[in-house]
């Protein structure tokens, strides 16, 4: 195939809607309700697909349909573009209505409690008729948002990035704390110690998150793990409501705590890579000028969340 044949009319923006749609429900029929049309109709339109690229982009197997060699390459492509022109048109829209537009921002505990409210009221002041959309989930999904265009950025711990397809920018460094309840039994031990805080029960971070996993590899450094008696939870609502119910013990951003006075910050010396806390943006796509002023806020706010972290270190 020559490099310039798919401009030549034949596909349509729906063929990459529609790989996208079956690539992320796994198969052709929650992908023709996803899409709401019909089976045959989608089945007729990723035969056409294959049939112009000349190559089989799926194949079925006992847990539905995955995407080939090909399917990945084409994939990955396809993404960008659906990426790009809803940029297109949410960038004709603001210009057309003459309105401030919408930034939509992914994050996932760090920074979500002191960061970004900063930064956001401090956006709104300037700039009042900017729609800010905040969504929390887990690391991964947010990427996986973030690659589709479903979010103009991410704010949170940093964590490794998907080749050149992503960028990170750090903003602040904040360390991570084991903390209780005021009045937590451990709290009235002088030191309390690692092997002290495991015969209690722990709220933890999913398998998902870098946490878990440096979290892990702190116990296991003091050839302790992580205790039997645990909960796995990524809602701050309820690891704050476990933390004040129960004896539980959880290991938080330190800004988390700090700004919760029913909440305790132990003694208790966790040797952890400090965490960093930045924003990952698209290196494929242009920011709208919507998602650049709130990432100069951003910047702005936390300079002075560095300060007090450092103040109470």
């Amino acid at each position: 195939m020559h490099a310039d044949y798919l401009l030549k009319g034949r596909l349509k923006t729906r063929h990459l809607v529609l790989v996208i749609a079956i690539d992320e429900q796994g198969s052709l029929l929650r992908a023709a309700e996803h899409l709401h049309v019909s089976q045959p109709v989608l089945t007729r339109s990723l035969r056409e697909l294959e049939s112009l690229l000349g190559v089989e982009l799926f194949e079925r197997g006992p847990r539905g349909m995955s995407a080939t060699r090909h399917g990945q390459a084409f994939l990955e492509h396809a993404r960008t573009v659906v990426a790009e022109l809803r940029q297109a048109g949410r960038h004709m829209t603001e210009l057309s209505a003459g309105t401030a537009g919408t930034v939509t921002i992914g994050t996932h505990l760090a920074g979500a409690n002191v960061l970004l409210p900063q930064a956001i009221a401090a956006l709104k002041a300037e700039r009042p008729r900017v729609t800010v959309v905040v969504r929390e989930a887990t690391p991964d999904l947010l990427t996986a948002s973030l690659l589709a265009g479903d979010l103009d950025f991410t704010l949170g711990r940093m964590v490794p990035t998907e080749g050149t397809r992503l960028r990170q920018h750090a903003l602040y460094q904040e360390p991570i704390r084991l903390v209780t309840r005021t009045g937590h039994p451990a709290c009235g031990l002088e030191d309390p110690t690692l092997e002290d805080l495991l015969a209690h029960p722990w709220v933890v971070p999913v398998e998902q998150t870098a946490l878990r996993h440096e979290l892990e590899d702190a116990l296991w450094r003091k050839g302790l793990s992580l205790p039997e008696n645990r909960v796995e939870c990524t809602s701050i609502l309820t690891l704050r409501a476990l933390l004040l119910e129960t004896d539980m013990v959880a290991a938080l951003p330190q800004l988390v705590a700090q700004q919760d006075d029913q909440l305790t910050i132990l003694p208790t010396a966790l040797e952890m890579v400090g965490q960093r806390v930045g924003v990952t943006v698209p290196t494929q796509r242009t920011l709208p000028l919507t998602a650049k002023f709130a990432l100069d806020h951003l910047h702005a706010a936390a300079a002075s969340v560095q300060k007090t972290i450092n103040s109470t270190a």
